[in-house]
């Protein structure tokens, strides 16, 4: 397979990253400091990482957030302009089509999607929304850390005052893009959508910054994992429902119009046969994805969805499936690794505590 590459991908080379596949795109891995000193630079100054192999659609109208309520479990209509939030698409047996991130803007709607799920998702939204725009024209970056408001606060004194799921219209030295205070990785930070036109003179403007350092794929994801999120095509897919995978919170009070709502409104109220859990793993062997998961009987209690050593813990964790009679935290479970047992600890999520700025 061809794959695609992002409009920065000149700029990743001179970088000096190692590059791998992703979603149907060649991205940056990491850069020559390493996926460790990335994660830990993120977690302690302001991590730069190129996004835009991810989906931006557009829609125009003021119905188009009733039309999208019905497409998801939660509040669109009630979301006010400046606005985002973080949801799924659902699918009539209960699964998650994808989960994106929505934004209100002063016309209508801004949706992120998954690089994975775009085609997915645009078909599907497309078929409520046949307004809805695929910006292939934008690029999209994140900015995170506890140093990332200082940095966007030289360019935009006004988006460093936005809290947390908040989004605006504003110029980064001069550059158009659309902003949120959002991000994956449990830190405090920006997204930001420019025109491809501009992202790689926004890109370097923002990289000149001593505190900014590139960041690729790999600590992006222990990021995650340690914050707790969950990752499509892990934690969540077509056959997990959003209460499954700990999204029960995101669902509108009173709300049963969209798809597979009578499953997940049953989970939600009797409790589902299976949840997503944290784990800490004794030693420091890495837990990776697939694992079996045993009780003390040695019988099969779930599986691990994403596991890595968490370099700001020093020490393997691991999200997993499970059966919701042994998600408790403190209960001691086993993975089979390379036919070895390692015994495993449930933890409450996140690993590490976020630090949004709300």
């Amino acid at each position: 397979m061809t794959l695609k590459t992002l409009p920065l991908h000149a700029l990743h080379l001179e970088l000096g990253a190692k590059m791998a596949p992703f979603a149907g795109y060649e991205m940056p891995l990491h850069y020559p400091t390493g996926i460790i000193r990335e994660h830990l630079h993120c977690r302690s100054q302001a991590g730069f990482f190129d996004i835009s192999h991810m989906g931006q659609f557009e829609v125009e109208g003021t119905e188009a957030a009733g039309v999208l309520e019905n497409l998801t479990p939660s509040d669109i209509t009630g979301l006010r302009p400046g606005f985002q939030k973080y949801t799924v698409l659902t699918l009539d047996n209960g699964g998650v089509l994808d989960d994106i991130i929505v934004s209100r803007t002063g016309t209508g709607l801004f949706i992120v999607v998954n690089a994975a799920r775009r085609d997915q998702d645009f078909a599907h939204l497309s078929r409520s929304l046949p307004a809805l725009k695929n910006l292939q024209d934008r690029a999209l970056f994140a900015l995170q850390g506890p140093k990332a408001e200082a940095v966007i606060r030289k360019f935009s004194p006004a988006v460093a005052e936005l809290k947390f799921m908040q989004f605006a219209e504003a110029e980064l030295d001069g550059i158009a893009c659309s902003i949120s205070r959002s991000g994956y990785t449990g830190e405090d930070g920006f997204e930001i959508s420019v025109n491809i036109s501009e992202a790689e003179r926004l890109a370097r403007v923002l990289l000149a910054e001593p505190l900014v350092a590139p960041v690729g794929l790999g600590a992006r994801d222990t990021l995650r994992l340690e914050a707790g999120l969950c990752l499509y095509g892990h934690e969540l897919n077509e056959m997990i429902t959003p209460v499954e995978a700990g999204l029960a919170w995101i669902i509108k009070k009173g709300h049963d119009r969209f798809p597979g709502a009578e499953k997940i409104l049953a989970q939600r109220q009797h409790g589902p046969a299976f949840v997503r859990a944290g784990l800490i793993a004794e030693g420091k062997v890495p837990i990776r994805e697939g694992a079996t998961l045993l009780n003390d009987r040695g019988q099969s209690v779930g599986r691990v969805t994403s596991g890595s050593f968490a370099p700001s813990l020093a020490k393997p964790v691991a999200l997993a499936r499970l059966e919701t009679a042994y998600a408790a935290a403190g209960t001691t479970l086993f993975a089979e690794v390379r036919d070895r047992r390692i015994m495993l600890s449930v933890v409450p999520l996140p690993f590490i505590p976020h630090r949004y700025r709300r």
